[in-house]
Protein backbone atom coordinates (compact mmCIF):
# COMPACT_ATOMS: atom_id res chain seq x y z
CA UNK A 1 0.00 0.00 0.00
CA UNK A 2 1.23 3.34 -0.25
CA UNK A 3 1.96 5.78 1.80
CA UNK A 4 1.08 9.78 1.38
CA UNK A 5 4.54 10.25 0.47
CA UNK A 6 5.35 7.64 -2.34
CA UNK A 7 1.10 8.32 -3.24
CA UNK A 8 2.29 12.24 -4.37
CA UNK A 9 5.45 10.91 -6.34
CA UNK A 10 3.10 8.99 -8.69
CA UNK A 11 2.15 10.35 -12.36
CA UNK A 12 -1.27 10.35 -11.74
CA UNK A 13 -1.26 12.41 -8.60
CA UNK A 14 0.70 14.91 -10.18
CA UNK A 15 -1.07 15.03 -13.40
CA UNK A 16 -4.56 15.24 -11.24
CA UNK A 17 -2.95 17.96 -9.12
CA UNK A 18 -1.67 19.81 -12.27
CA UNK A 19 -4.64 19.59 -13.67
CA UNK A 20 -6.96 20.47 -10.58
CA UNK A 21 -4.18 23.46 -9.54
CA UNK A 22 -4.99 24.28 -13.56
CA UNK A 23 -8.86 24.57 -13.33
CA UNK A 24 -8.78 26.98 -10.01
CA UNK A 25 -6.55 29.03 -11.39
CA UNK A 26 -8.58 29.35 -14.88
CA UNK A 27 -11.66 29.39 -12.59
CA UNK A 28 -10.26 32.45 -10.07
CA UNK A 29 -8.76 34.42 -13.11
CA UNK A 30 -12.46 34.07 -14.60
CA UNK A 31 -14.41 35.13 -11.56
CA UNK A 32 -11.85 37.82 -11.25
CA UNK A 33 -12.52 39.44 -14.27
CA UNK A 34 -16.49 39.08 -13.81
CA UNK A 35 -15.93 40.81 -10.29
CA UNK A 36 -13.61 43.99 -12.07
CA UNK A 37 -16.26 44.14 -14.62
CA UNK A 38 -19.49 44.26 -12.21
CA UNK A 39 -17.56 46.55 -10.18
CA UNK A 40 -16.58 49.45 -13.06
CA UNK A 41 -20.09 49.34 -14.25
CA UNK A 42 -21.25 50.31 -10.84
CA UNK A 43 -18.66 53.14 -10.61
CA UNK A 44 -20.05 54.22 -14.46
CA UNK A 45 -23.40 54.27 -13.00
CA UNK A 46 -22.72 56.20 -10.45
CA UNK A 47 -20.49 58.66 -12.41
CA UNK A 48 -23.47 59.29 -14.56
CA UNK A 49 -26.06 59.43 -11.78
CA UNK A 50 -23.71 62.75 -10.68
CA UNK A 51 -23.95 64.05 -13.66
CA UNK A 52 -27.37 63.99 -13.52
CA UNK A 53 -28.50 61.00 -16.03
CA UNK A 54 -31.73 59.80 -15.36
CA UNK A 55 -32.08 56.13 -13.84
CA UNK A 56 -33.24 54.84 -17.05
CA UNK A 57 -30.43 55.52 -19.18
CA UNK A 58 -28.11 54.56 -16.37
CA UNK A 59 -29.38 51.38 -16.45
CA UNK A 60 -29.68 50.84 -20.76
CA UNK A 61 -26.24 52.04 -20.98
CA UNK A 62 -24.39 49.82 -18.51
CA UNK A 63 -26.27 47.06 -18.42
CA UNK A 64 -27.75 47.47 -14.83
CA UNK A 65 -31.07 46.43 -14.19
CA UNK A 66 -33.38 50.05 -12.97
CA UNK A 67 -33.61 48.66 -9.42
CA UNK A 68 -30.06 48.07 -9.27
CA UNK A 69 -29.54 51.81 -10.20
CA UNK A 70 -31.61 52.80 -7.79
CA UNK A 71 -30.45 51.28 -5.16
CA UNK A 72 -26.86 53.04 -6.63
CA UNK A 73 -28.74 56.63 -6.48
CA UNK A 74 -29.72 55.34 -2.76
CA UNK A 75 -26.63 54.59 -1.48
CA UNK A 76 -24.87 57.45 -2.84
CA UNK A 77 -27.80 59.75 -1.29
CA UNK A 78 -26.91 58.25 1.96
CA UNK A 79 -23.33 58.51 1.89
CA UNK A 80 -23.30 62.50 0.64
CA UNK A 81 -25.77 63.13 3.81
CA UNK A 82 -23.17 62.12 6.46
Amino acid sequence: MFGLTEWKQTRFYQEVSAEGYQKGHQKGHQEGRQEGGQEKQLEIALKLLELGSSIELVAEGTGLSVEQVQQLQQQSDQSSQN
